[in-house]
């Protein structure tokens, strides 16, 4: 008999059509599907640091809040990521959060987490999409700015 800590599941939901899910094609569809899932209570105050999973369609099969923070910095672990990614079988991912101070611009830190992420993301084969920072009215893909 073996006792163990965690039980690692996958929970899929019933009657839904994968031709119904979204599917990502630009960086607007990105923007489109995320800008839902953060918090409009805190959305000025905090950042949140959010993942969409998708399938070798660019559907999204899922996503996860992966942290919650401060005024200008959250902490993102790229375990839960991947632990997550590889339990809805993705193909690929993409990574946001969101800037309470409206400033667009990538920090340094954002950069530099991007590219771990990208490197983690090639070893075990889901790819890393883009990255949205999302502010109150706009967004920047660092796809699409060439950050990637």
């Amino acid at each position: 008999m073996t006792n163990t800590i965690f039980e690692i599941s996958v929970k899929l939901k019933k009657n839904v059509k994968l031709k119904e899910l979204p599917q990502i094609k630009s960086s607007k569809d990105c923007e489109k599907v995320l800008r839902p899932y953060f918090d409009k209570n805190t959305f000025y105050i905090q950042e949140e640091f959010i993942v969409v999973f998708l399938n070798n369609s660019n559907r999204v099969v899922g996503h996860q809040k992966i942290s919650k923070g401060g005024i200008s910095a959250t902490v993102v672990d790229t375990r839960i990521i991947f632990s997550t990614a590889i339990k809805c079988f993705a193909s690929a991912i993409i990574i946001s959060h969101n800037h309470p101070s409206g400033n667009l611009n990538p920090s340094r830190a954002d950069i530099e987490l991007t590219k771990k992420i990208k490197k983690v993301g090639e070893i075990i084969d889901i790819k890393l999409l883009d990255h949205i920072i999302i502010t109150d009215e706009e967004y920047l893909s660092m796809a699409d700015e060439g950050l990637l």
